[in-house]
């Protein structure tokens, strides 16, 4: 089944746990991981699994940790620069203000953030990155981060090997997919009509 002209089965029977357990971890935590395809990736594993190809508790433990480490690396990536963003003069691009107002926010919403994050692409991997620029608590941190890591994992194998288990999935695949594609990209979508009407 190709989606977006990417083969998802065939790219994660071909990359097996060690690729989709980096995908995990690049699309949670790398600057750079923002386009990987997180949500649907972890209910085909949790269908493959149905199927055989994968263990379901190795999976789900190796993507757990996976996810867990990939925001607690994004996390220390922005705790690093954020000392060096906040002594820069303003530029075009920087302004340390927009940084002052994401350390206030995160300072009232970090926990709600760190959570509803995994479940929105793009903004999952640059979430950990901004708490670490913020300077978010980092017990507060690491605790809504396993929270979001297990809940998102869990909820989205699981809904693919039990879909597995009581339907043909394979011939619905396509709809099933652009379903959690577009549930990911809907809270963004409702926060940014909710914005524009105040």
């Amino acid at each position: 089944m190709e989606f977006f002209g990417i083969d998802l089965v065939s790219l994660i029977k071909t990359v097996g746990y060690v690729g989709i357990f980096f995908i995990v971890f690049a699309e949670t935590g790398l600057f750079l991981g923002f386009f990987l395809p997180g949500d649907s990736l972890l209910f085909i594993a949790g269908l493959l699994a149905k199927q055989g190809f994968f263990s379901l508790s190795v999976l789900v433990f190796g993507l757990f940790v996976s996810a867990v480490l990939g925001n607690l690396f994004g996390y220390e990536f922005g705790r690093r620069i954020g000392p060096k963003l906040f002594s820069r003069e303003d530029s075009l691009i920087f302004k340390k203000a927009h940084a002052l107002k994401a350390q206030s926010f995160y300072d009232k919403h970090g926990p709600k953030t760190i959570l509803l994050a995994r479940f929105m692409p793009i903004v999952r991997t640059f979430a950990p990155i901004v708490a670490g620029v913020a300077n978010m608590r980092y017990p507060v941190f690491f605790l809504y981060n396993l929270i979001g890591a297990l809940v998102w994992v869990i909820g989205l194998v699981l809904l693919g090997y039990f879909l597995g288990s009581v339907m043909d999935v394979d011939k619905y695949l396509l709809p099933i997919i652009l379903v959690i594609v577009f549930l990911s990209f809907l809270p963004a979508i409702t926060a940014y009509i909710r914005e524009k009407r105040l």
